[in-house]
């Protein structure tokens, strides 16, 4: 088999093998020119839709036919956010919004050459769903009802990252309670646990269309929500608020059932929003104590917030 000849991009001479920093590189004997082949990057977006995820069916090789992230190489005139949004738009029709980095992979086996993506969540904006450019078909698939035939390790990596993360549950030492993030099934629930909130009470139709809407929606506003004996008995709304120079996170609205109270079901999922702020990096929690009756703001003051007006706790 004839190897291939490279030719030098300086001066045209075919270049040679030779040892340079340690690993067999092409040189030209002429100029000295070494053609380092390092990884191309690229982009990826896990996008959130009606509880699920976003994928396309691949129209061209490799993996012609199997399912993958909207993804692909960055053009030299972009940056890393941009092509992430542009590759979207022309793969699936739709316009996002990036929530958060969500993974940095390297993929020096290929296909093709070497590389490194990096994935962000979104969440849509605008634009229809249908397959564009590079694609056969794209749909919404659940969290338990994924493809098999996924295309690309990195891409089947990160999407068992993102599962794990929808699934997974908080560290609690509530007994018999599980702490997890919300499900799509878990709606019904959540507005009729948001009727027990002293300022959610008696909201009109169209409120409580908007929060529900916000609560399928809304990819920026993280729920908690506390089950017993497979019922969900309480909830807690976190929001993430950027700064110039740290994130906070910021509760919302929280509710336990009546019937579950006293038994830490409420300090259980206070407890899951430090560890979901961690995780995302935030510095501080925050809360609106005066918003409260008098129970309320002794159950913050007991949890570690400072009494009247909106209360920070540090994380980090």
């Amino acid at each position: 088999m004839t190897k291939e000849r490279i030719f030098c991009p300086r001066c045209g001479v075919t270049m040679e093998e030779a040892e340079v920093a340690g690993r067999m590189r092409h040189m030209c004997p002429a100029c000295g020119f070494v053609l380092y082949r390092n990884p191309v990057p690229g982009a990826g977006v896990l996008v959130e839709m009606d509880g699920g995820l976003v994928l396309v069916k691949r129209r061209e090789p490799p993996f012609v036919g199997w399912w993958a992230l909207p993804a692909g190489y960055i053009e030299a005139d972009e940056s890393v956010e941009q092509a992430a949004v542009r590759e979207c738009k022309e793969e699936t029709g739709l316009d996002v919004e990036l929530v958060e980095l969500f993974g940095v992979y390297s993929f020096p086996e290929g296909p093709v050459q070497s590389g490194i993506i990096i994935f962000y969540r979104a969440r849509p904006i605008g634009g229809t769903l249908h397959a564009g450019d590079d694609a056969q078909d794209v749909a919404v698939f659940q969290p338990g009802a994924l493809p098999e035939d996924l295309a690309f390790r990195t891409h089947r990596e990160v999407i068992g990252r993102w599962v794990h993360s929808q699934t997974a549950a908080f560290h609690t030492a509530a007994p018999g309670v599980m702490i997890r993030e919300t499900r799509p099934t878990d709606e019904a629930a959540i507005l009729d646990l948001l009727a027990l909130i002293p300022a959610s009470i008696g909201l009109a139709p169209e409120e409580q269309r908007a929060a529900a809407q916000r609560l399928r929606e809304c990819s920026a506003l993280d729920v908690i929500v506390a089950e017993v004996d497979g019922k969900v008995v309480g909830f807690l709304a976190l929001s993430f608020v950027p700064g110039l120079t740290r994130l906070r996170a910021l509760i919302g609205e929280m509710a336990v059932d009546p019937a579950c109270r006293r038994k830490g079901i409420g300090a259980a999922l206070v407890e899951a929003a430090v560890q979901r702020a961690d995780r995302r990096s935030a510095t501080h929690l925050l809360v609106d104590t005066s918003r409260g009756d008098s129970a309320a703001q002794e159950f913050y003051h007991a949890c570690g917030f400072e009494a009247g007006g909106v209360a920070p706790l540090r994380i980090r």
